[in-house]
């Protein structure tokens, strides 16, 4: 018995075995070597940490001290993680390093920030949607080292939804902004290291890139599948799931007609407003039988932003199967539902959120969803079977830029 108890205990840690980031195999397959009396730039953050939690500023300074640190490169809410979305941070220093804010007076590298660099690493742990400024900064940071011939260094982490799920609308170019930059769905199912191979590639950046690989992650799986510590890549995203639930709800929060949960304890599991019938409101989303998804009547009262100390009903999602739900599919259905059961207060509201269309229509890349939902008596199915061919064609495209990870 206790043989049998030990080979299932060795089993099912097999199966959950921690995932080496691209970080720990850059020091445990000797990378570093590679790169010896370099000069480095790191763009990283507060989430640059390995397997083990130790910052990769640390782990170059103390297992990689013939590569000099030049300088480091913070993207939106600062080297720290502390800054609002949207507050401009100030450069400065960090262990006697420069620390040169790409969200300040500049989100590019300049040429005199890259003057003496050889090579930029970048290790940021994203939330695995498009609508995200990290890899806009990737992005701009791969457009000025191929200007000045700088070679680039990703080091890969875990897509936190997972590698999977594609869902959603693909990018405009009339749409192109710093919240959304590159022509992929909502939800891409790619990695930082993959979405670095598409951008060089399909966008003819053309900079000398190398993207480490991490180990033992499976495109199946979400974040808290990989064993490893979840640090809030911004304020909002406090937990190892919320990237599940941000594009099912993230939308939404950009017209301010409910609140999502941020405000409450709950950021974007949530939906709910003083108007709405939680248990009238579940059941009507349940009867559309989205795969994956149930929707809970619930009540809460926000202690701040909107609905401020009011008491609301709604619905908390619950996730039943992160394989097969659709996220965007779920947001959509909510538009549609908001403005099918409660039509004046949706009308008024979505007339007071004008003001919103255009950040609205930026995160998701296009005006169509955004037209759809005001023309439309019932626009959610129309929602959400919007450019399906498109997505089925990118699923193609990106094949050969996804890394050989299984499922």
């Amino acid at each position: 018995m206790a043989i049998r108890i030990f080979c299932l205990f060795l089993l099912t840690h097999s199966l959950h075995a921690a995932v080496s980031l691209g970080v720990d195999v850059f020091f445990d397959e000797k990378w570093d070597q590679k790169y010896q009396g370099k000069n480095v730039g790191l763009v990283i953050n507060h989430t640059s940490v390995n397997r083990e939690m130790a910052s990769t500023l640390s782990l170059f300074q103390e297992k990689a001290p013939k590569i000099k640190i030049a300088a480091l490169f913070s993207p939106e809410h600062g080297l720290k993680g502390h800054c609002y979305a949207a507050e401009n941070v100030a450069h400065g220093k960090e262990k006697e390093v420069t620390v040169y804010s790409l969200h300040g007076d500049t989100r590019r590298p300049t040429s005199e920030m890259l003057k003496g660099i050889d090579v930029l690493i970048y290790d940021i742990q994203c939330t695995g949607v498009r609508a995200y400024t990290y890899p806009t900064t990737l992005f701009y940071v791969m457009e000025e080292a191929a200007k000045a011939g700088i070679e680039v260094v990703v080091l890969d982490r875990p897509n936190p939804i997972n590698g999977i799920i594609v869902d959603g609308p693909m990018l405009e170019e009339k749409w192109r902004s710093y919240i959304g930059y590159v022509n992929v769905p909502y939800c891409h199912g790619m990695t930082i290291g993959e979405l670095a191979q598409f951008f060089n590639a399909e966008y003819q950046i053309d900079c000398k890139l190398s993207v480490v690989p991490m180990k033992e992650w499976r495109r199946s799986m979400s974040y808290r599948d990989t064993g490893l510590s979840w640090i809030p890549p911004s304020p909002n995203v406090p937990e190892a799931d919320t990237p599940i639930y941000c594009p099912m709800t993230g939308l939404l929060g950009e017209l301010h007609l409910v609140n999502i949960g941020i405000g409450f304890t709950l950021p974007f599991k949530i939906v709910g407003a003083p108007w709405i019938k939680g248990a009238d409101f579940a059941e009507k989303l349940n009867a559309q039988k989205l795969p994956g998804v149930h929707f809970q009547p619930f009540y809460f009262r926000p202690f701040w932003g909107l609905y401020k100390g009011v008491d609301c009903e709604g619905v908390l999602i619950q996730v039943t199967d992160l394989k097969i739900y659709k996220p965007l599919a779920v947001q959509y259905l909510l538009l549609g539902m908001l403005k099918s059961l409660y039509p004046k207060e949706f009308a008024k509201r979505i007339s007071d959120a004008k003001s919103a269309k255009d950040l609205f229509c930026k995160a998701n890349g296009t005006e169509a969803i955004y037209d759809i939902l005001l023309e439309e008596k019932y626009p959610a199915w129309k929602l959400i079977e919007f450019q399906k061919a498109e997505r089925e064609a990118f699923m193609e495209k990106r094949k050969k830029y996804l890394l050989p990870y299984v499922y």
